[in-house]
């Protein structure tokens, strides 16, 4: 199977890795030749153009970081639909809208090519070591060529279906409740340094206790340290995904009332200059609300 990969960023540039480290050869491609430099120092192909990338590929991964650029890489004259042989997959890994999904699906139909969504869970450091959570849907017969695949980038599958749809929206709404996660744990890491209580004690009791998981412990070690320069989601992706919230819970006539309080968060963040933070910077937002920043 030739796999090529489209999109260098934090996060794609590290699943790349892994897949040129386990395929042995890979083709790859960003607008920003800087990302692609240390690929080509391991042996990947770097390519010039999305058509170059395109033309003798079996998949292409994107990993784009929103859906105007996914638009653009897909749809445009020299885009995927139209220098993808047919037959070809798209796997989509990085965070969409259901709308820009429901436009490249259609782009790909027309062009007889195949499109599977496959967005990731967990920050760039899971990525590193392939234990990813991953989310693919499309046809079943285009999953299963896939996952010699999944299996280098990811420890745990969920197969959503065989509607791309299904997988953004289970993305989004994973994205919607860490969102709120990260927003609650602000709040209540300001309440107790109100009342003069170390932050990390709050923070063992929340990762030892009701919420040992993976999100309270990076997020949390984050906000009890203000180590808001460790990136692994940044605050303008953070709010991009707020928007994908706000389109998904439009477009399927729901409310989501804790949405406006994060996002609200992320955007006085970005005001600030600090777009580039973690995103788990919208908690510094609750602290200085608090008066402890």
């Amino acid at each position: 199977m030739r796999v090529a990969f489209l999109g260098l960023g934090k996060m794609g540039s590290v699943m790349a890795g892994r897949l040129l480290a386990s395929q042995g050869s890979l083709a790859v491609y960003d607008v920003d030749p800087k990302q692609t430099a240390s690929l080509g120092g391991a042996g990947a192909k770097i390519c010039g153009s999305i058509r170059e990338l395109a033309s003798n590929c079996d998949v292409v991964i994107s990993m784009l970081p929103n859906d105007d650029v996914l638009r653009a890489a897909t749809l445009g004259p020299d885009g995927l639909a139209a220098a993808l042989a047919a037959g070809a997959i798209h796997m989509v890994s990085g965070t969409h809208g259901a709308r820009a999904v429901d436009e490249i699906a259609a782009a790909h139909r027309a062009a007889g090519q195949i499109l599977v969504t496959c967005p990731v869970l967990g920050r760039p450091e899971l990525a590193a070591s392939g234990k990813l959570g991953l989310l693919p849907a499309g046809p079943r017969a285009a999953i299963d060529s896939l996952r010699p695949l999944l299996a280098v980038l990811g420890a745990r599958v969920f197969e959503a279906g065989e509607n791309p749809l299904s997988a953004t929206a289970i993305k989004i709404a994973n994205n919607f409740v860490l969102g709120c996660a990260v927003e609650a744990m602000g709040e209540g890491m300001a309440l107790v340094r109100k009342y003069g209580v170390d932050p990390q004690v709050f923070y063992r009791v929340m990762v030892e206790g009701l919420f040992d998981c993976t999100a309270y412990r990076a997020y949390g070690d984050i906000i009890a340290k203000s180590d808001w320069g460790r990136v692994g989601f940044s605050a303008v992706s953070g709010f991009k995904d707020a928007a994908l919230s706000e389109e998904a819970a439009k477009k399927a006539d729901i409310s989501l009332p804790f949405l406006g309080i994060w996002q609200q968060h992320l955007e006085r963040a970005i005001a600030r200059g600090e777009g580039n933070l973690d995103w788990a910077v919208m908690a510094r937002e609750q602290f200085r609300d608090s008066g402890l920043e």
